[in-house]
């Protein structure tokens, strides 16, 4: 198989719910779609998830055109390639920009499951015909407002609830939904925001009482010791998401006890490749995951609910419907004009 052409399209879609995390509030996506051509016209779609703003990460939708078309395109264009992890060898270089990779890491994927004419899911390994869908919800104006969002939700069916927790928005919305919805699995992601102090520790402690499914990466990214400490005095499961970005970091989680469950992105961890890998790793360590989400389009999204076809894939994910965030999505065609380059 070889890539052939290459086209990228930077893509807006308007939020129908405005969304805020422990650092902004956003009101739009901008993403980075990936069409790969074949030799024979086949086409592959990926998608590059970025964010505007260098809030999650430190790559953006500039940074990621920028590697794109000066290193990656001009890497893959003319190499031939059996698998997808024979074409990733082309970027492996290229350290860190694990976004850009993971659009063309995608749609390298899409190509390669339509040459053998199976779904994305089974070229993957994936082993369920269905998969269970969880929601995250943003910070609200007000915990009745916050109550309003989780109730139309869980009467939607959603399965699990994440709420995104800040200091000074913490306790009392747990505490609220809790109380409304006694049986709902809720856990609660802190994007990394919470210093590592005794105050933190206490509140963290205070969660305990609300049988929470996991406290999502309260300490910032890279401290895994500061998670350790936190883990070893808690009941509820420590997840890890923007803390492991390669497979090396699950081998620092693992061995510091850092946390009991990770949150593989396929967009953080640089594409379906590794994220595959990385479910494996902490499938052997019994270390349960789910699949999280960066607000994808269609085609992210999609390649999201194949990999939860995994069998580690233990929680639901955040592979909520379209309509959740978005009007129209991209694999409507009437969806809105892209700009290409």
């Amino acid at each position: 198989m070889k890539v052939v052409g290459v086209s990228l399209f930077v893509t807006r879609l308007p939020l129908v719910h405005g969304f805020e995390t422990s650092s902004h509030r956003k009101s739009h996506l901008d993403h980075i779609v990936v069409r790969l051509t074949d030799e024979s016209g086949a086409v592959g779609w990926g998608e590059i998830a970025s964010a505007s703003d260098p809030f999650y990460s430190s790559e953006t939708v500039d940074t990621a055109l920028l590697v794109a078309k000066k290193y990656i395109v001009p890497a893959i264009i003319g190499h031939e390639w059996e698998t997808p992890a024979e074409l990733a060898t082309t970027w492996a270089r290229i350290r860190g920009h694990e976004f850009a990779k993971a659009g063309f890491d995608m749609a390298a994927w899409s190509l390669y499951s339509g040459a053998r004419d199976e779904p994305l899911s089974a070229a993957l390994g994936g082993t369920r015909a269905e998969v269970a869908a969880g929601v995250s919800l943003g910070i609200e104006s007000s915990i009745d407002a916050l109550l309003t969002e989780v109730s139309r939700h869980v009467d939607a069916g959603y399965r699990r609830v994440k709420l995104k927790i800040k200091p000074g928005w913490d306790i009392g919305p747990v505490r609220a939904v809790r109380a409304a919805f006694p049986k709902q699995d809720v856990h609660v992601d802190a994007n990394g925001i919470y210093a590592d102090t005794d105050e933190t520790t206490a509140l963290m402690r205070g969660l305990d009482e609300f049988g929470l499914s996991m406290i999502e990466q309260p300490y910032a990214p890279r401290n895994f010791v500061a998670h350790a400490r936190l883990q070893a005095t808690l009941e509820t499961p420590i997840c890890l998401d923007e803390g492991v970005v390669d497979l090396d970091d699950i081998g620092t989680m693992i061995a510091l006890g850092a946390g009991r469950i990770l949150n593989i992105k396929v967009s953080r961890m640089g594409g379906l490749t590794v994220a595959r890998a990385a479910h494996d790793l902490a499938r052997d360590a019994g270390i349960p995951v789910w699949c999280g989400g960066m607000h994808e389009f269609g085609i992210g999204r999609a390649a999201n609910v194949a990999l939860s076809s995994l069998p580690n894939f233990s929680y639901p994910s955040d592979v909520s419907a379209s309509e959740k965030y978005y009007a129209k999505d991209i694999i409507d065609p009437r969806s809105p004009h892209s700009t290409a380059w």
